[in-house]
Parts: structure tokens; sequence; C-alpha cells
């Protein structure tokens, strides 16, 4: 580098924007990794050069002085931030460095990583008296009258040991579920919509009218020793946080001991798979040494202490130019606004587009082609638009406005009265055709391989299909020759449609996309009418009658299928020959899981998960497609979703291996 100490100055000043924005404004303009990225970039520049460490960079200090909106006070021990690792090379760089100051076995305590704001709480006697930001670890914002309106903060400590004086630290955090109720009664209320719950949170802990911040409902887990007098000794960090927890404080229930790094490093990584089943937001996990005597040992840097660190989680959200907003046309006609955005790797991922939902959300977020946007990608979720970043937004930008055509066919959009999606009024858009072309072979559907997007699309535009009947007039002769069509590549396609002739009638029924029913109810009409012949002659009644169908499905199953077009799509289907009967596939097999309900997640050694739920329904059980307290047996394979194996863990529902799910099939039980 040229010139190190220039871009140290250069990168200070940007931090320090950059932190004036997330502490004091609660409008960032970067996300965490971004901000992360810069600091990590200072602290090499002044490892590497000395000289150019001034005394009041950001690295050589804790967060960021107390706002000024509050009355200041300071702690009784200084509160200090984390340095961070991302990978597990890094996890062990970090307990080498230990080894200078300490020998011995170390055993350490792994504790979620919350999203949200560091806080002090401090008791007398007992008593809450005060709390307190983190500020610069020094002294923060005395915002004790906001602390009191969160319920899961004892006003009083309970227990035959109750220090004299006791100051914890914690986390105060904003629920996902209280976050979304939050951003749907500002929509409603056509108020300001809120980017995250970290910032929401943050925002809510500053409020002058602590009434504000009682009706958000925000969460807090105790998680440091701070200052005791009076109290028990401790010999372990985890001693502590039982303490904390027999004293009334609330304590994250999914700290563990653990002592190996390599084990740490498996904790880590299986929480970052399954963060996405918790109601609060974490950004990764945080590794302390138990041993209090190591902890003295091993001390602190200026900011941070030795005996701890970050394990940051890859990056969830990031910035990024929003170059335009579009149109998708699906099935329904429903118009979906997404955004086109400059390539930006976020969530795993290299994400080009993302959703905006609908008008009302483009209106509310107030995003407009040529800002710079917050993106969201959140495990496999799609890609959403949080904001604009309204401090980079060009002067003069014009709001985006929902167009009144169809950008493919040029029909009227329309918006049904109290709903909030818009449609394009043409029933033959061939943006419509395509897409129900596309869900009829799709996997849950008919499952035709080699049938994807594109090579629909070349169907139509070749003439060869207009609708999902057509697929079974498809002929070698007519594809071979079109332009990514060899020999295999045809036989291959005429193959799948051949096969899918097979499928099972709820695959069909949901194949053919009547609006209203879905997996769930295609399979309930098809196990009770039987066939589809009968479903076309049963009364509207009849079918209502069915248990998860009702009036409003069976009124959308008898319009869908008195509609001509769909009758000649249906006649296309049984002159081809297509399955149009509820048989049972293979033989007669006992009805061993009869009233059960059965979920598989992961992979299994001797059937795909597909070939699973159907050997559970062929026993006569069901397989829904999530964990509840009506669950009879999870099954978990190899690399189960963490979610599901989470939620059975919770609902103490029984988990079965695949030796144990073979012989569930068999008997009927594990």
């Amino acid at each position: 580098m040229p010139d190190p100490a220039g871009r140290a100055a250069e990168l200070r000043a940007l931090i320090e924007r950059h932190n004036d924005r997330y502490y004091r404004q609660d409008d960032p303009e970067i996300s965490d990794t971004e901000y992360d990225e810069l600091v990590r970039e200072l602290r090499a520049i002044e490892e590497a050069n000395p000289d150019v460490v001034t005394s009041d960079s950001p690295t050589q200090r804790v967060g960021e002085a107390p706002t000024g909106a509050f009355p200041t006070v300071k702690h009784l021990a200084p509160m200090m931030s984390l340095d961070n690792v991302v990978d597990f090379a890094e996890l062990s760089a970090w307990g080498k460095r230990m080894e200078r100051y300490i020998s011995g076995d170390v055993d350490f305590v792994c504790e979620l990583k919350i999203d949200g704001s560091a806080i002090s709480l401090l008791y007398e006697g007992g008593r809450f008296v005060r709390g307190a930001t983190r500020g610069n670890g020094v002294q923060g914002d005395d915002v004790t009258e906001n602390i009191r309106t969160i319920a899961v903060i004892p006003e009083r400590l309970h227990g035959p040991s109750v220090p004299e004086v006791l100051e914890v630290r914690g986390e105060v955090y904003f629920p996902i579920s209280e976050f979304k109720e939050l951003n749907q009664r500002q929509m409603e209320a056509g108020g300001r919509v809120f980017a995250n719950p970290r910032n929401a949170g943050a925002g809510s802990l500053r409020q002058k009218d602590p009434r504000i911040t009682a009706s958000r409902n925000l969460g807090f887990f105790t998680y440091q020793l701070g200052h005791v007098e009076g109290g028990p000794a401790f010999r372990r960090h985890s001693e502590t946080l039982d303490f904390f927890a027999a004293l009334g404080l609330p304590v994250n229930p999914e700290v563990r001991r653990l002592s190996a790094l390599e084990e740490v490093d498996a904790y880590c990584h299986r929480w970052q798979d399954q963060r996405h089943t918790l109601d609060y937001e974490i950004d990764g996990a945080v590794v302390k040494v138990d041993d209090l005597a190591q902890r003295a040992e091993l001390g602190s840097t200026s900011k941070s202490p030795r005996w701890a660190i970050a394990y940051k989680f890859p990056p969830e959200e990031a910035t990024t130019l929003l170059r335009d907003i579009q149109l998708s046309i699906g099935p329904s006609g429903k118009a979906t606004p997404f955004a086109e955005l400059e390539p930006v790797f976020v969530g795993g991922s290299t994400v080009r587009v993302a959703s905006l939902h609908n008008e009302d959300q483009v209106r509310l977020k107030d995003v407009r082609p040529g800002d710079t946007v917050f993106v969201r990608k959140a495990g496999e979720v799609i890609p959403e638009v949080i904001g604009p970043v309204l401090s980079k937004r060009p002067d003069g930008l014009p709001e985006w406005r929902f167009p009144a055509t169809c950008p493919v066919c040029e029909s009227p959009l329309v918006r049904r009265e109290g709903e909030a999606a818009t449609y394009c009024s043409n029933e033959d858009c061939p943006a419509r055709q395509a897409r129900r072309i596309e869900h009829f072979a799709s996997r849950g559907a008919m499952d035709i391989e080699n049938l994807g997007e594109k090579r629909v699309q070349q169907l139509i535009d070749a003439g060869l299909i207009t609708d999902a009947g057509d697929l079974y007039s498809l002929t070698y002769d007519g594809l071979i020759g079109l332009e990514g069509f060899a020999d295999v590549s045809v036989r291959n396609l005429l193959d799948g449609v051949e096969k899918s002739k097979e499928r099972p009638l709820a695959n069909l029924l949901f194949a053919l996309q009547i609006p209203m029913l879905g997996g769930t109810g295609a399979e309930r009409l098809a196990a009770v009418m039987g066939d589809l012949d009968r479903i076309i002659a049963a009364p509207e009644d009849e079918m209502a009658a069915i248990d998860g169908i009702g009036p409003k499905i069976a009124h959308s199953v008898r319009a869908y299928l008195d509609q001509e077009r769909n009758r000649e799509v249906i006649d296309k289907l049984r002159a081809a020959g297509v399955n149009l009967e509820n048989r049972r596939e293979g033989p007669e097999v006992e009805q061993t899981l009869a009233g059960k309900a059965v979920i598989v997640t992961g992979t299994l050694a001797t059937m795909s998960r597909d070939a699973a739920v159907a050997a559970i329904k062929a026993r006569g059980g069901a397989s829904p497609g999530s964990v509840s307290k009506k669950t009879d047996y999870l099954v978990a394979g190899a690399e189960p979703g963490g979610a599901k194996f989470t939620k059975a863990q919770d609902l103490n529902v029984p988990i079965l291996d695949e030796d144990a799910f073979l012989r569930l099939l068999e008997t009927g039980a594990p």
C-alpha cells in the first residue's frame, strides 16, 4: 500500500460516520458485514504499520460515546467489545494465541450471539435500580425507565443468596414475531416500516416515552457478570449463568459447555444452519473460556478480552444498487414487482433479483430505481429488498409507479377490491401460459424431468405447446433439430413425459393449479372421490362436505372444472392416457401407519425422501410439511432440516433414525 497512513485516516473517517448513523441516528447506510470489513481493513493496516495507530482509532476503543439524549452513567465494571473470527482456521488461531498466557486444558462456554443491543443492569439489595447502554464501554446512556417496561427483566431478584450489589450484562432484542406485528401495524397506519429487528429494538430503547418501548414487547438474555458485592464466589462462568437463572434473570437456553475447539466449531455450524428456527435474530456465536482463573491470566487488550471471541456467521444482509423494478406474471396472472439489482454476495450466494411483494410494499418501502438499498437473504428464503438508504438517494429520483398494463401482453392490470395483489386481465397472456405449464411439470406436480423454464418457453415459441395437455402430443420428429435438442435430450424429455402419466391423481389435481386447492387438499379430494371424472360430476356441496375441503375450496374447484378451456386440457390428458384415478401404486400393503403423522427430514440411504413419503401414505399414514403437536414421529436422515429437528425436540416428538423408520413401516412401531 503506497500510503497506509492516508488509507487509515480515510477508514477512520468512514467508520466514525457509520458509527454516528448506527448509534445515534438508527439509520445505517451499510450492513454490519460491510462495517466489519472496514474495521478489519483498518486493523490490518495498523498491525502492519504501528506508527499510524492513533489513540482515538475505532480499533482502540469500545463502542461509541453516549448519545447525549439521556443522562450519562458510569458502569461499575467496563463493558468491553469482542474481536471476531469467521471460520475454524481463525478460531484455532485464537486458541493458539491463548497458549502464550495459559497452559493446561481449557473448557469453553458457547452462547448464541444475539443481534440486539448490549445493556448493563444494576441491582442493589435485589432491587433493579439502573439500566444503561454500553456507550463507550465506560459510560452509557441511562435508559432505566425504558428497561423497566421489558417484562422478562425482574424488578426484584429472588433466592437465598441475592447479592448486595449486582451488575450484569445482557442483550435486549426485538422478537421476530413482535417485529413483524409492529411492521404490520405500521403499514396499516401508513407509518414507517422498520428495516430489521436490531435497529427497531435499538430505537425502542431510546424512546423518550417509555410507553412506546412497552408496546414493543422487547426480550432480554443475561450473558455476563459485570460486578458483584456480597454474593457467592464463582470459579466458572457457567456457574454465574446458573446463578443468574436462579435469581430470576433470563438466560438463553442454548448455552453449551464444551471441551474442544472442534466441538465449538460444530456448535457454531449447527446454529448457522438453524438460526431461522429461533424467534430472535443471531449473527454468530460467542465463545468464552469457562474457568475464571484462566480468564484472569489471559487478561484483555485495550478494548477486548483475550478470553472470548465472536464467531460471526456469513452475512444475510448487504447494500447494493437497485437498477430497475419490473413485474413478473405468475400462472394465475398475479403481477409481482421485483428488483433488478447490481449483483451482491449475500446469504451465501450472489443475488441479482429480489422480491418486492406487491404495490403496497413498494409504496411503503419507497424504493426507487437508482436507490442504494438493503437486501436480505435469510436461509433459503427468496431475497427481498428491505428498504432504501435515503442518505444516498440521488436528488430528484422519481417515485416508482405500478404499471397500468401487463409487460408481456399489454392487457390492463387490475387490482381486485380488498386484495393487495394485482393481476393481468388476459387469461391467454403468454406469460400465464408458460408459468402454468412450468408448474404442471414441477417436482411436486407431474415431475417431468428436463422441462424447465427455458425449455417451456422454447416449446411455446416453436408452436409445439399452448397448454399442459399439449405436452403429451410432443414427438421425436417435432423436437429433434430444435436448438439444444439432440437425440439423447429428446428421448429424455419424452421419457419424462411418459413416466408422468402414472403420477397419482393427487399430483395431477395439484398440477392443474386449481385456485385455493393446495397439495393437502388435492390429496383429500383424490382419496375421497377416487377419480377425476367423479370429481367433475360431483355437486359442489358434496365436495364441500369432505374434511379439509370446505365450501370455499369446493366452489373454486367447481368453477375451475366448469370452464371450457380447463375441460379441454383435461380431455387432452385423458386421450393421452394420463392416470385420472386414485389407484395405489405397487402391491397392497398393510395399513401399519393408519392415523399416524410421520415427517421425514434429511437424506436417507435406502430411499429418496419422496419414496419415503409415498411409503408412509401407502400404509395409511400422513406426512404433513411441518412438525406440530399432532406429529407422531420425525424421521431424521443425514443432515436433517434444522427447523423440523429443533421443533420436534421442543415438542418431545419421537425422533427416529433410518433403521427405526424401516421397522415402523413394517410393523407400525419403531
